[in-house]
């Protein structure tokens, strides 16, 4: 197996103390890819790079970057960014230290791997790997890769530090303004509340991510499959239909009983039209939940099942393996 090269490499600096790391991709993506075709041929379209003036193609080498200034044209040279850039383009220098907490999700972006270049580094390395991962915190630094300045934050992850790219504050936009109708805090009842919490409390699991895959892409796969064989693609279930106002309670109580939480839906028994109390120290009868009739449920609902039932194995499941599945749970 090849040995994977570092994207950038380059100086990583805290303090006084500083080491050689590489960068390394931390991601793959499986996406499917497709050539562009002519319609009714087997003919590939391709991307070209064409004077927009003369038609003609133009080279890499002879394209240079051209900043529109609106009058005219300021041209810029590969060479001049890397001229520029702060320390060369190979210095990584931790600015300071702050709790993992702090950092909003939302800041985040994509993730590398840093490793460490020459066995003379290994020990600074991992000095730096444990100290954080006891502290929890992130180290906070800029660097410069490719002729872009990026914000980054180092951490540590079971044994290895990792790079993570970071938006910078003025890239996070205002949802207030992105978004014109934002509900606010809008009043809920305490039933409605409280059934809500009783749902996500019902549905709640281990967060696992080997559970979860790119299924469509998966159907894709399929589906280019079913098309070379001469069978029929299977269409998708339509998806649901948005929740009525008048409709949130009943919809909330189904949820709940269909996700088999053990809670109480918060209804309280009731005799001609009074509330029952409950008598102190008196034990509740347990009523045992009939069988369920699966064949009416989507896909989407039998997974539910599936993860509030901790079923393994379900998000490679079909519909009806989903169905069996749950159905012999439950004997």
């Amino acid at each position: 197996m090849a040995v994977a090269r570092p994207v950038w490499a380059g100086n990583l600096s805290f303090g006084l103390v500083s080491l050689q790391v590489g960068l390394y991709t931390a991601t793959d993506s499986h996406t499917i890819h497709f050539h562009q075709l002519q319609r009714g041929t087997s003919d590939r379209v391709r991307n070209r790079r064409v004077n927009e003036r003369t038609g003609d193609e133009v080279g890499l080498d002879d394209i240079v970057k051209g900043y529109d200034t609106g009058d005219e044209y300021v041209l810029v040279e590969p060479d001049e960014l890397d001229e520029i850039a702060p320390g060369r383009s190979r210095s990584l220098d931790i600015a300071g230290f702050v709790d993992l907490d702090e950092v909003d999700p939302i800041f985040f972006d994509k993730t590398y791997y840093l490793g460490p270049r020459g066995a003379e580094n290994t020990k600074v390395y991992s000095l730096l790997e444990q100290a954080l991962a006891t502290a929890g915190k992130a180290g906070i630094a800029t660097f410069v890769m490719r002729q872009h300045e990026y914000l980054v934050a180092v951490k540590a992850e079971n044994g290895v530090l990792t790079l993570h790219t970071l938006h910078w504050a003025d890239e996070i936009r205002d949802p207030k303004k992105e978004i014109d109708n934002l509900p606010g805090r809008t009043k809920a009842s305490d039933k409605e509340l409280k059934m809500a919490e009783q749902l996500i409390d019902a549905l709640s699991m281990s967060w696992d991510p080997g559970e979860f895959h790119d299924s469509f892409q998966e159907k894709i796969a399929a589906m280019i499959e079913a098309k070379r064989a001469g069978e029929t693609v299977e269409k998708a279930e339509p998806a649901a239909k948005p929740t009525a106002a008048v409709d949130l309670m009943e919809a909330l109580r189904a949820s709940v009983e269909r996700a088999g939480s053990p809670k109480t839906t918060g209804a309280k028994a009731t005799t001609s039209g009074k509330t029952a109390e409950n008598k102190p120290g008196a034990k509740k009868r347990i009523r045992s939940a009939p069988t369920e009739d699966l064949s009416g449920l989507t896909k989407a609902d039998l997974y539910k099942k599936a993860a509030a039932a901790g079923i393994p194995g379900r998000s490679h499941m079909t519909r009806d393996d989903l169905a069996k599945a749950l159905a012999s749970s439950r004997t």
